[in-house]
């Protein structure tokens, strides 16, 4: 079970703060990598930040300092957190899971369904 179920999203005005979530089914012998990406109107999906299974974060230089993701384990549940909010933030959210480890139900890749997070001037 991998489905990943987004929530979270809405309109803004800028400088405004907003929280993505999506929850996943996790394994407890299985070891997970999770990412959000975005994708606005007439361009291409980028990334947008990511945890690996050791906790490690990494964000794209047009969020550092803005955006926080997180995960809560005991939900099973990935966060992003974002404030300052601009209107180039205007796109849909999706997060992903990359799944690893010894069972071959863990060694899988999975996408949510996109939330849209509109920012106005």
């Amino acid at each position: 079970q991998g489905q990943l179920v987004q929530s979270g999203g809405g309109s803004v005005q800028a400088g405004g703060a907003l929280r993505l979530s999506c929850a996943a089914s996790r394994y407890s012998d299985c070891r997970y990598d999770m990412s959000w990406y975005r994708q606005a109107p007439g361009k291409e999906r980028e990334f947008v930040s990511r945890i690996d299974s050791d906790g490690r974060t990494s964000y794209a230089d047009s969020v550092t300092g803005r955006f926080t993701i997180s995960q809560d384990n005991a939900k099973q549940t990935l966060y992003l957190g974002m404030s300052s909010l601009k209107p180039e933030d205007t796109a849909i959210y999706y997060c992903q899971t990359v799944g690893r480890g010894p069972y071959f139900f863990c060694r899988n890749e999975y996408w949510g369904q996109g939330t849209q997070v509109t920012v106005s001037s």
